[in-house]
């Protein structure tokens, strides 16, 4: 059908998340190293319009919410030249839980929540 199927929506959004992290100056290697892990806990994506292949996406994120041991990141995907703001092509949210190496619950580093709206 010439379009990126529903589920490969899911591979864009950790790519983005990993990059947000690693640009904040906290690797998710680093957390992992600290004994934390983020299970991801819900994934909303709403497909506004399909992906092509060889579109060149671009992935713009937000941390959205932060409690004491999970967070909530926003997402919007655009495809479109640089010098415009791009067409939407879907929007998204993940929830994720931050946990440790036997998977119970951890509190979020403060470093994380302080970045909360």
């Amino acid at each position: 059908m010439g379009i990126v199927h529903h589920s490969r929506y899911l591979p864009y959004l950790e790519e983005g998340r990993v990059e947000y992290l690693r640009h904040l100056g906290h690797p998710y290697s680093e957390m992992r190293s600290a004994g934390l892990d983020y299970a991801v806990l819900e994934c909303f994506v709403q497909y506004r319009q399909p992906l092509r292949f060889d579109d060149q996406v671009d992935v713009h994120l937000a941390l959205a919410a932060a409690t004491r041991a999970s967070f909530q990141m926003a997402y919007l995907l655009t495809v479109g030249d640089a010098g415009d703001e791009g067409e939407v092509r879907a929007t998204a949210v993940t929830v994720h839980g931050c946990v440790n190496a036997a998977g119970r619950p951890e509190r979020l580093p403060a470093w994380l929540v302080d970045l909360a709206p």
